[in-house]
């Protein structure tokens, strides 16, 4: 049986697991050796008023254990129809991971750089104001927003499937905590990682980059 009760906490309790256990126990009314696992849903911060309180959604799993994450699989596709794909930016990335899905060869081809090369280029136009039209902030492995914003959001009329995305984004080297906070964000200095290992699987199971 799984029950569902939410957690005013103070910041200071909110990453306790114990006392998470305790509190969930006492709110769901079911004794705490019953409890096999509390389960973070969503966790937002209430920061009305002088005390900021934590939110908590939990799925509380009596006598039964949560079942095991699911994770994307992949298939080899080294020899597969090809599919061309212009941009290495979120589109581009997303696409080519969808297509290995399917068994398609993703064929990408993005006029910017790697996103470590990318680095050493916007470092020249923070000290020299020297601007590459093909790789700066705008262009290259990533897109625009791997060296500018970290937050995830997308427009509320084109939602999709939110959460497969942010489990992939953790399979690939992101923060847990994206898949339960109100407001996920990688953060600008993880993200360049996470683009990067997306960019391992497709060239591990047979897609090609072209810079």
């Amino acid at each position: 049986m799984i029950k569902q009760v939410e957690l005013t906490l103070l910041p200071k309790q909110a990453f306790d697991k114990e006392l998470i256990k305790k509190i969930a126990s006492s709110l769901s009314k079911v004794n705490s050796e019953e409890i096999k696992a509390v389960v973070p849903v969503r966790r937002s911060i209430d920061a009305r008023g002088s005390k900021p309180r934590f939110k908590l959604l939990v799925n509380v799993f009596v006598n039964e254990s949560p079942e095991p994450k699911e994770k994307i699989i992949y298939r080899h596709v080294d020899n597969n129809k090809k599919v061309i794909i212009v941009g290495a930016g979120p589109g581009g990335l997303f696409a080519a991971l969808k297509l290995i899905q399917l068994g398609f060869k993703p064929v990408i081809f993005e006029r910017g750089k790697d996103v470590q090369s990318r680095r050493r280029d916007l470092r020249d136009i923070q000290q020299n104001s020297i601007v590459n039209p093909d790789s700066n902030y705008c262009f290259g492995e990533g897109g625009a927003g791997t060296y500018s914003d970290g937050k995830l959001y997308t427009r509320s009329t084109k939602r999709g499937n939110v959460k497969n995305i942010l489990n992939l984004f953790v399979q690939h080297g992101a923060d847990e905590d994206i898949l339960i906070d109100a407001h996920p964000h990688i953060g600008s200095n993880k993200l360049p990682k996470v683009v990067q290992a997306i960019r391992e699987t497709i060239l591990q199971y047979g897609g090609e980059i072209h810079f």
